[in-house]
């Protein structure tokens, strides 16, 4: 047992520091947040209670809307819904369909999360909440009930609009209630790959393939708010939710929820100078404007800015040598020999692709082509006449026959 005077003046400097590092004082500062999923229980915290712009993470209350309206038995997983117009208008990624296309719920929320199409998310909330301002207002019913007191929605996409805003906090809160709550439909939050037709679409949690353990949730970007995570990871038993708001790049934040997990998962030997800093619902919200992130992630100083319409860059060229917090806050890894940086693995294909359709379970509709824009070739020459710019065109007509005995990975990342 260490000397209680050692002890008490370790806890104290660190409780310092950690407040001293609790404001994002620049317009790149980025939120984290580590928590236990069966009791909540905080590992690490930094800006979590800063108010944030959620971006594709929203879809996260979006899946946990519509399991709740499964489980009060308004619907079932087979319920079909009907693409509209508003639903096809939605800006990428989507997954493309016509306008009166059907798709099932359980196939809805597939889509919505391994693709995180914006349309799917339109789809889900009008046929869930009638239209999506009732959708809104369920899922603002659902964060008033789980004590998510910085979180407003407007939308189920997480696209920009005004006062669409959650936390580090109230996402992990969000997020344990999804393992807690719906035990049984954990699977929608670890589908490694969806395959629809001859497309395969693999998730933006780069996790998922990379990390021992990752078995979760959510990515998201717009400009406003950086690259955004929530993931969860299970090592020997014990669950842990990671929440990441405002990194750099989609590698960045994938390198960086890794490193948070390792701590948390290796911190056991040095616990007793770990501030206690309660549980999650505790922590105390911070009243404050979210930070503006846009010239920071979207302006001309980056060699290829990320787009504003949610798409998210390939995730490659990660900073390994970003540590969440490397100042203060992150004080206890001068206490103990350092085991070096975790760095994610090579991608590995676990598990096969989870087939996706539309129409009902029972009798799929034929797979057609979708509208999903290709990604963006850069130019070779100047042709007059021929732009292409049809998104389910084949690339080139003289390997047609190659092209459908292989499946089409899509390359855009979420």
């Amino acid at each position: 047992m260490p000397f209680p005077s050692l002890r008490r003046l370790v806890l104290s400097v660190l409780a310092a520091s950690v407040f001293a590092a609790a404001s994002p004082g620049r317009a790149q500062a980025e939120a984290f947040l580590l928590i236990e999923a069966s009791t909540g229980k905080v590992l690490h915290a930094e800006n979590a209670t800063y108010p944030w712009y959620p971006a594709s993470v929203t879809k996260l209350m979006t899946l946990y809307t519509t399991l709740k309206a499964i489980k009060d038995r308004k619907l079932s997983y087979d319920t079909l819904l009907t693409v509209s117009k508003n639903a096809v208008a939605q800006q990428p990624t989507k997954m493309g369909f016509k306008v009166g296309t059907t798709v099932t719920v359980d196939n809805a929320l597939k889509m919505l999360m391994v693709k995180s199409a914006n349309d799917v998310a339109v789809t889900i909330a009008e046929g869930v909440g009638g239209s999506l301002e009732g959708f809104a207002d369920m899922m603002n019913a659902n964060a008033r009930r789980l004590g998510m007191t910085q979180s407003h929605f407007i939308n189920p996409n997480g696209l920009p609009a005004e006062n669409h805003v959650s936390s580090a906090r109230d996402l992990a809160i969000l997020g344990r209630a999804l393992i807690m709550e719906f035990p049984q439909d954990d699977a929608y939050l670890h589908v490694h790959a969806i395959r629809y037709g001859n497309r395969v679409m693999r998730n933006y949690n780069n996790l998922l393939d990379r990390y021992p353990g990752a078995d979760g949730m959510k990515t998201g970007f717009i400009c406003a708010s950086g690259y955004n995570l929530v993931a969860s990871a299970t090592r020997n038993g014990r669950r842990l939710i990671v929440v990441v708001l405002g990194s750099y790049s989609g590698a960045t934040r994938a390198q960086k929820a890794a490193q948070l997990l390792e701590r948390g998962f290796d911190s056991s030997g040095l616990s007793w100078l770990t501030p206690q800093l309660g549980t999650v619902d505790k922590l105390a919200p911070i009243d404050a404007a979210p930070p503006n992130l846009r010239e920071e992630m979207c302006g001309g100083h980056r060699r290829k800015p990320p787009s504003e319409d949610n798409q998210e860059e390939e995730a490659v060229n990660a900073d390994t040598s970003a540590v969440p917090g490397g100042g203060p806050a992150f004080m206890l890894s001068n206490l103990k020999p350092s085991a070096g940086k975790y760095v994610l693995g090579p991608p590995v294909e676990t598990v096969p692709p989870v087939v996706v359709f539309t129409g009902p379970a029972n009798h799929p509709d034929p797979v057609v082509a979708t509208g999903t824009p290709a990604k963006k070739k850069k130019k070779v020459a100047a042709k007059p006449n021929g732009e292409g710019t049809a998104g389910d065109k084949p690339k080139s007509t003289n390997s047609s026959a190659k092209k459908q005995a292989k499946p089409k990975v899509s390359s855009a990342t979420q």
